[in-house]
């Protein structure tokens, strides 16, 4: 007997054993840069909104409500509200309760498993029966019986470890996807709302132009009817306009198509569009622009370390797949009592206990644990190369952002040049209009060429904005800084990986 519990006991403490790979985190890149060339400052284009150049700080954290450094009171207020209202954010929120439940669910496999019971039943045996169950020999009887029953399965090869830890590596996985929801949405509202300011712009100089255009019509059609112009001057002109116009009606769509767009990410229907209060020239482009080391974009971008979460996952996956094929113990223990009577449950003499042990193991099954087993272990390597993919997909986004962050600025400050240029030729037409040495149609042509401008450049201010924007949500977004979002087991700080792990590979 002593033997036998001995031989449990040893058993039981082989629980600290979990077969399949122990999961690490993947090494960090051992790249340095994310463009071939480093890149430190934009170039200025002098005078509008957003010509300021700005200058690109290595290894600078990132705040939490970056949107804040544009200064633009109305847009702190639509993320404020998009954040708080958002019907796909609070859906993210809402699954990551039901994951991290779901984790905590699974470690009740960790516990023995205790249930009761109460019986009551009314049983008549023929009166023919050789052994009657009552001591009366009454064929006709009640029959009480209270019990409790325990259960408990060792983990003696890590089947519950390996569960839960892949139940938390999936809770953890969706928790990223929450926060690049969170972070996304931000960003949208701030890309959205830019977009608005712009298009609001373009439509202003476009019907001024269109005026403009209409005037000129009216004159050369006045110049045709006298015989100074000929007909295809005034064709020309009738096809600038109608070119115009029907310039107007896509910028309108793309207009109404925007509000909508901001109304229904702050939570609200199309037909509750916010006003629009702000503007290019309310908003502040930040000059100091923080550009993560390589070494931990991939600790603080969350669709990086959601693929890692899904790679933890998988590798977990592993070790259930092996224990499935192991041999598994079942320790038992009943204990109760039956009666006649429910007035005489729990007397003396009519207790009854027993306890009891069971070893199973899978002798034949098709070879469907092996094969089991294989699918875990090339689910495993997929979710290897995915996180590479998504390693190398956060990398592009920076870089694709720092560079259209230089053009942007260049294609500013070309536009803001072109404008210049076409303001001063608009002001010295006008004057040489007043002095008598120009016609007014050379004063109208010029202030198509302004217009036109104004166009050009609102559209260059919108697209330096708009990447100023991107780059923050390619860097992360600061969500590590933020209280709402930055609780769970990692963070930035702490997952940060240290150059022995390798060169992103997985150590097992």
């Amino acid at each position: 007997m002593n033997k036998g519990w001995a031989v449990v006991l040893a058993l039981l403490l082989l629980c600290g054993c979990a077969v399949g790979p122990d999961f690490k985190r993947p090494a960090a890149p051992s790249v340095g840069s994310y463009t071939a060339e480093p890149v430190t400052t934009t170039v200025a284009a002098a005078g509008g909104a957003g010509g300021q150049a700005q200058r690109f700080v290595r290894g600078a954290d990132i705040p939490a409500q970056w949107w804040r450094l544009f200064h633009s009171a109305p847009l702190d207020a639509l993320v404020t509200q998009a954040l708080a209202h958002n019907p796909d954010l609070k859906a993210s929120q809402a699954a990551l309760a039901a994951a991290r439940e779901t984790a905590l669910a699974g470690r009740g496999a960790y516990y023995p498993s205790i249930s009761a019971g109460l019986s009551a039943n009314r049983q008549q045996d023929p009166s023919g029966a050789l052994a009657p169950v009552p001591s009366s020999n009454a064929s006709l009887y009640n029959l009480m019986s209270a019990q409790v029953s325990v259960s408990y399965v060792p983990d003696v090869f890590g089947l519950n470890r390996r569960t839960v830890e892949s139940l938390q590596a999936q809770a953890q996985a969706v928790r990223y996807e929450m926060i690049a929801s969170d972070i996304a949405l931000s960003a949208n509202v701030a890309v959205t709302a830019i977009q608005i300011a712009s298009l609001r712009e373009q439509v202003q100089a476009t019907q001024e132009l269109a005026g403009v255009d209409a005037h000129m019509l009216s004159i050369m059609s006045y110049q045709l009817a006298r015989g100074y112009v000929g007909r295809l001057q005034v064709a020309a002109q009738e096809t600038q306009l109608a070119q115009v116009n029907a310039s107007l009606a896509p910028l309108r769509t793309q207009l109404a198509q925007q509000r909508h767009r901001l109304a229904v990410l702050a939570g609200q229907f199309p037909s509750q569009a916010p006003a629009d209060d702000f503007t290019l020239a309310s908003l502040q482009l930040p000059q100091d622009l923080p550009l993560s080391l390589p070494s931990a974009l991939v600790a603080q971008r969350p669709d990086v370390l959601q693929a890692q979460a899904n790679l933890h996952a998988a590798s977990a996956q592993v070790g259930v797949a092996i224990a499935n094929r192991l041999p598994n113990i079942t320790l038992s223990a009943d204990a109760g009592s039956t009666a006649l009577a429910l007035n005489q449950l729990f007397k003396s003499g009519s207790g009854f206990w027993g306890v009891g042990a069971a070893l199973t193991a899978p002798v034949f099954q098709g070879g469907a644990l092996m094969h089991q087993e294989r699918a875990a272990k090339a689910a495993y390597t997929q979710a290897a190369e995915q996180y590479r993919s998504t390693v190398l997909t956060a990398f592009e986004n920076v870089a694709d952002t720092l560079v259209a962050l230089q053009q942007d600025a260049q294609a500013l400050k070309a536009s803001t040049t072109a404008n210049d240029a076409a303001q001063v030729t608009l002001d010295l037409s006008q004057r040489q209009w007043k002095d008598g040495y120009a016609g007014y149609l050379a004063v109208l042509s010029a202030e198509q060429a302004a217009l036109q401008a104004r166009i050009s450049l609102a559209q260059a201010q919108a697209s330096r904005y708009a990447d100023s924007v991107a780059l923050f949500q390619a860097l992360g977004g600061g969500w590590w800084h933020r209280s709402d979002l930055a609780t769970g087991e990692d963070s930035p700080v702490t997952t940060t990986p240290t150059p022995s792990q390798g060169a992103g590979e997985q150590e097992h």
